[in-house]
């Protein structure tokens, strides 16, 4: 019995009620707008009749496109004529949702008819959100200044834009490779932006330690500058080293996520000893950061990063993991295991990313995994050697050498993994 009324149930009357209660929701969002002193166009008798003149419309052209075009032109030129009167009434309300709303109405229609029922469904649902939530959307157009939304479509434009149009060829005796090349430049920049974006949301909350513990996923070396140059007029010598040495422990999570992404032999051997170097690290500088100090002077200034994604750095970034991938190569050949470990430590005092990255990338083909495990053990202490002394030249006396001495402690202790390595 009910299998026979299915069959006399005729099989577009299923695709008309779910064109009439999508548009009825639109319609129904509509209808709360309506204010007898300002015009508004359609609510829930009107845009169902759309939805419906839409599904008519795709029902009668068949598989053309041409009349279903049409059918949306005189549509869209009701829309029109109603804005002008909107307009003609002097309202200072002149926006066009909902002229829009019905021009999505009807092509909802049209989605139904060709058994796209689910981008139908999918699209009324996020309308119904955008239509219902304008007030904290607009409200957050007011909290987002426009060089943080520019900074996001600079994102966009390393990660979604490049990065698929890059060939995936290798070029070159040294076996460059533009799409990993810039996938190096997107990993970077992504880690960096996500803490950028954490420090950005928590400033004016963040203390000393939390912008210590971000800004060391974002760039130690900047983080420890900052703090450096914050201390000196600031008497809190355990607090400001301890943030040092926190920032440094983060540095190696972030060493970690970024082998990871491109070298997962490399992993094996550093991801363990570079995680409890973390962990003894950001323990050890929290503990620090404890002792009283005799000033009871509160820090309540913030850290304030700098934009990361510049497309110049990322360029330059870019020729310089490049340049890395060529000296390391260069380096093995002409002087062997001994240049990847001198390329480290020379590039420990700069950017180490750069080198990290390219070792990651040369390991296990021009360099064995344990070498180029062990010049990123070298590079990475002799990173934070170089910021202890940054830290030592930017902060009062007392901070800069309970800085460097902790900083040297830790590189120390990151070169002992080379016990195990070299053997």
């Amino acid at each position: 019995m009910p299998n026979d009324l299915i069959r006399l149930f005729p099989a577009d009357a299923t695709k008309i009620l779910l064109v009439l209660f999508l548009s009825f929701l639109i319609g129904l969002e509509r209808e709360g707008k309506i204010n007898p002193e300002r015009y508004v166009f359609g609510g829930v008798r009107t845009f169902p009749l759309i939805g419906l003149i839409g599904y008519v419309m795709a029902l009668l052209s068949g598989s053309q496109i041409i009349p279903v075009a049409i059918g949306f032109a005189v549509v869209g030129a009701l829309m029109v004529v109603s804005y002008i009167h909107k307009l003609s009434l002097a309202d200072n309300y002149s926006g066009v949702t909902t002229e829009v709303s019905a021009l999505g109405t009807y092509l909802l229609g049209a989605l139904v008819y060709h058994d796209q029922l689910w981008i139908a469904t999918t699209i009324t649902v996020i309308s119904m959100f955008l239509l219902v939530l304008k007030t904290t959307l607009e409200g957050l157009t007011q909290r987002v200044p426009p060089d943080e939304i520019f900074t996001f479509t600079k994102f966009l434009l390393l990660t979604a834009v490049i990065l698929p149009v890059l060939p995936r060829a290798e070029f070159t005796q040294f076996q460059i490779n533009p799409f990993k090349t810039w996938l190096v430049v997107v990993a970077v920049s992504s880690v960096s932006y996500g803490s950028y974006l954490l420090l950005k949301v928590t400033k004016g909350r963040a203390g000393v330690l939390l912008s210590a513990l971000l800004g060391g996923a974002y760039s130690s070396t900047v983080t420890t500058i900052a703090l450096a140059r914050r201390s000196a007029s600031e008497e809190q010598p355990h607090l400001f080293s301890g943030g040092t040495l926190i920032a440094s422990g983060m540095m190696y999570l972030r060493l970690t996520l970024l082998v990871a992404l491109f070298n997962h032999a490399i992993l094996r051997v550093l991801g363990v000893p570079f995680v409890l170097l973390a962990g003894a690290a950001i323990l050890a500088g929290w503990l620090w950061s404890r002792i009283p100090d005799l000033s009871e002077n509160k820090s309540d200034r913030k850290l304030e990063p700098k934009n990361p994604l510049e497309l110049r750095a990322a360029l330059l970034f870019a020729l310089l993991f490049v340049a890395m991938v060529v000296a390391t190569h260069l380096a093995v050949v002409y002087l062997g295991h001994k240049g990847v470990y001198a390329l480290g430590g020379l590039m420990g005092l700069a950017d180490v990313d750069p080198f990290i990255l390219g070792i990651a990338q040369s390991a296990g083909r021009d360099v064995p995994v344990t070498v180029g495990a062990a010049g990123i053990l070298v590079a990475a202490a002799s990173n934070n050697i170089a910021k202890g002394f940054y830290a030592y030249a930017f902060s009062n006396r007392k901070t800069g050498t309970q800085s460097l001495l902790l900083l040297l402690s830790l590189a120390v202790a990151g070169l002992s993994p080379l016990i195990y390595l070299l053997k």
